[in-house]
């Protein structure tokens, strides 16, 4: 199966919610980062979503961890999405026929319910967050309530997949490890932490996490502003805590124009030493 836990946590959330001057919000505004503002959720104030960030890479290159380092250290108004919350309800299916889903590929995840949910959050409404369970292969009853707040972290390997998504991304990060780290990872993960056979996590992995990384998710690399090399490096991690602090405090310097070196080379092409 994919990069899965034993069951996707529902929500990290740290702090409370720290509105400021309200400001308008545009879903499409790639890159530019928003103000931070607040609107109205059944008759209170609830926070808008200054920035967004989304974090990708393969099965055990490490950026559940650097989303969750993230999270836990920058430590207030930063909420964490697990992708892995909206694999696609299979109620309809036997427990024989769900394992044997490919859940490495897109078609494993609930697009419109994702999307959905992000563009409600950025304007500031709650949302009621699936669960996933992986001891069943199935989608939980129970949800999880998630309320906007200045920071949102979504989390998955296929979180730079889907152009709508990435649109309403103001950051994109590629956590990248070399293959033969993440598939030991992948081994003590399943075999020790979850008791599962070697040999058949070895062959599920050159069936379908390996071939299905390599069509559909290293691809996605070409959209990340920036590629995290050998996981959770500690710069790295510093400077995105940083970035994030800055938002969350308001005290961010200037704001992303992911077009402006785009439109600087169309213009005036690249330098001879090129």
């Amino acid at each position: 199966m994919s990069d899965e836990r034993t069951r996707a946590n529902g929500v990290d959330r740290t702090g409370g919610h720290d509105p400021r001057t309200a400001g308008g919000h545009d879903p499409g505004a790639a890159g530019t980062g928003r103000p931070a503002g607040v609107a109205t959720d059944g008759g209170r104030e609830a926070t808008i979503p200054s920035f967004v960030v989304g974090i990708t890479g393969g099965t055990g290159a490490g950026k559940t961890t650097v989303a969750r380092l993230i999270t836990e250290n920058v430590g207030e108004s930063v909420t964490r999405i697990p992708m892995d919350n909206y694999y696609a309800d299979q109620s309809d299916l036997g427990i024989e026929e769900r394992r044997a889903v490919n859940y490495d590929h897109p078609s494993a995840f609930e697009w419109p319910l994702l999307r959905e949910h992000l563009e409600r959050l950025l304007e500031g409404q709650a949302v009621e967050m699936p669960q996933y369970d992986f001891e069943v292969h199935n989608r939980a009853e129970e949800t999880v309530r998630v309320e906007p707040t200045d920071v949102i972290i979504l989390e998955g390997i296929l979180a730079l997949y889907d152009e709508a998504i990435n649109e309403m991304l103001d950051l994109r990060l590629y956590v990248e490890t070399d293959a033969d780290v993440r598939i030991l990872r992948r081994i003590r993960r399943d075999v020790v932490d979850r008791g599962r056979d070697l040999e058949g996590v070895i062959e599920q992995y050159l069936s379908t996490v390996k071939p299905m990384h390599e069509q559909f998710i290293e691809p996605t690399k070409r959209h990340a502003d920036l590629i995290i090399p050998e996981g959770a490096n500690s710069v790295a991690i510093n400077l995105l805590e940083e970035k994030i602090r800055a938002e969350v405090t308001g005290d961010a310097v200037g704001s992303f124009d992911r077009g402006a070196i785009e439109r600087e080379v169309r213009t005036t092409g690249f330098d001879e030493d090129d």
